[in-house]
């Protein structure tokens, strides 16, 4: 029956967050480029939790009692930082078994905006299939929030989330109301046979291409790169255990 299916919708911005969290069990934060896709590939190679910070303030505070801190701003390392949210550099093996604290533009204040959630988990193209499948297997109203730029609509966190949805949708077990996930899915589906090529002229791809930062952008618009599932859990982001998400 259609109303025993769960809702999942799209939301386009942490701006627009309280429209819609009253409604869900389940958040997923999307910032393709990249701390998302950062953050899933550090949880990949080994890192044990990733702190997620909304301010550079708060970031420094902790660099400072000792921690391995990355920030970014406008696509930029922060000056002072060890690294920023290039996904590369959370694939350094001395980072394995490690805290990192890390702050972005619009990622991780995404993730600060949905941390009452009952349930948060981190999206990027990269862990799309394995989300996926945890998500369908979960069987719960399922919020999927684009970290956006800067509040603001963006096409390749859309694009994202336009691919969880058709997955969801596609399962039989989820339904969506909003014009905004309709949107999403038709966006996703125009450019799902060549994503790099698609959104050559997205503002954010613009952005990174001036601070040479294609290899990055190659990297995050790749799907299905690695299979961790990063859940937030006591303020931090950790690996949530491959038994239970069963991929």
């Amino acid at each position: 029956m259609e109303n025993e299916k769960k809702l999942v919708e799209v939301c386009f911005s942490p701006r627009q967050y309280e429209l819609y969290k009253s409604h869900f069990d389940i958040c997923v934060v999307i910032d393709v480029l990249r701390a998302t896709s950062a953050i899933c590939s550090g949880i990949e190679n080994g890192i044990s939790r990733i702190i997620p910070m909304d301010s550079v303030e708060g970031a420094l505070e902790l660099k400072n009692k000792g921690y391995i801190a990355a920030a970014e701003r406008n696509g930029q390392i922060v000056e002072g930082f060890d690294f920023g949210n290039s996904p590369y550099s959370f694939m350094n093996p001395k980072l394995k078994g490690k805290e990192v604290v890390l702050t972005t533009t619009n990622g991780t204040k995404a993730i600060h905006s949905a941390k009452d959630m009952e349930t948060l988990v981190i999206g990027s193209l990269s862990n799309l299939d394995a989300l996926s499948a945890w998500l369908i297997k979960q069987n719960k109203p399922t919020l999927l929030m684009c970290s956006g730029w800067k509040d603001k609509f963006n096409l390749e966190d859309t694009i994202c989330a336009g691919a969880l949805i058709e997955a969801l949708l596609d399962s039989g077990q989820f339904v969506a109301e909003e014009d905004s996930s309709v949107a999403a899915k038709f966006i996703y589906l125009s450019a799902k046979e060549n994503i790099f090529s698609f959104l050559k002229a997205s503002s954010h791809r613009k952005r990174l291409r001036k601070l040479n930062l294609n290899e990055d952008v190659k990297y995050c618009l790749t799907p299905n790169t690695v299979k961790a599932i990063p859940i937030l859990k006591n303020g931090a982001l950790e690996k949530l255990e491959i038994e239970h998400a069963e991929v």
